[in-house]
């Protein structure tokens, strides 16, 4: 049993190291084999020298081209038999990614959502964010007909098998909505799992909610009238 985490970074020098050092940690406690794939977007600052300095393969795109296109990058790359994946910017915690990974181990799910929304009451994030989380969850699931509570959420784990089904085509934020909805449409198991999540304290997130927010609309409907 391979699992392979896919770090997608852009800009993240002040926390990049600490995420990688972090998931070492808490993989090292699981006992499982693991790789640690970090896919840099283009960063103009120190991400990809910090990211160098440990024993992680490294995928540096050309041009910066989105979370997506990093995320498909590393997906690329990945060996696993599970695929996790895991922001950089320290909002996630590590430490949570057993929470994760056992639904797969013992088969009661096929892909698991760290959801920042399940049984949490207070939530760390600016009220934009939370409007549209819960604006795309409507949206899906009056689409899809499944209820999630945190749609796009970039901390999630799957079994191989569900991700070489999803051709993905989303080079944006967007790839987290991809995801689901083409899980879904195949009918594989999805399962939320509630996470901690630390609003970040360097740097500013890279999401244009209008630009992204669309890109997220057109991927819903787009996935739906696919066939896949």
């Amino acid at each position: 049993m391979l699992v392979s985490i896919v770090i997608p970074v852009y800009n993240e020098e002040h926390t990049i190291g600490n995420v990688i050092e972090r998931v070492q940690a808490a993989m090292k406690q699981t006992n499982l084999t693991y790789e640690i794939i970090v896919a840099d977007d283009h960063s103009f600052d120190n991400s990809l020298m910090v990211a160098k300095m440990y024993p992680v393969q490294l995928y540096s795109l050309k041009a910066h081209v989105g979370k997506g296109m990093g995320l498909r990058a590393g997906f690329a790359k990945a060996k696993g038999d599970i695929i996790v994946t895991i922001d950089s910017d320290g909002s996630h915690r590590p430490e949570e990614l057993p929470k994760l990974l056992y639904p797969l181990l013992n088969d009661r799910a096929d892909l698991v959502i760290g959801s920042r929304y399940l049984h949490q009451k207070n939530v760390a994030a600016k009220k934009l964010n939370v409007f549209g989380v819960k604006f795309f969850n409507l949206i899906i699931q009056m689409f899809i007909g499944v209820h999630v509570t945190d749609s796009q959420s970039g901390y999630r784990a799957m079994k191989r098998e569900v991700l070489e089904i999803q051709h993905l085509k989303s080079g944006g934020y967007e790839i987290e909505t991809e995801m689901l909805v083409k899980t879904v449409k195949s009918h594989y198991r999805v399962l939320e799992v509630p996470i901690s999540f630390e609003q970040r304290t360097y740097g500013r997130s890279g999401i244009d909610h209008l630009y992204d927010g669309s890109r997220i609309l057109i991927s819903i409907i787009s996935a739906r009238l696919r066939r896949v």
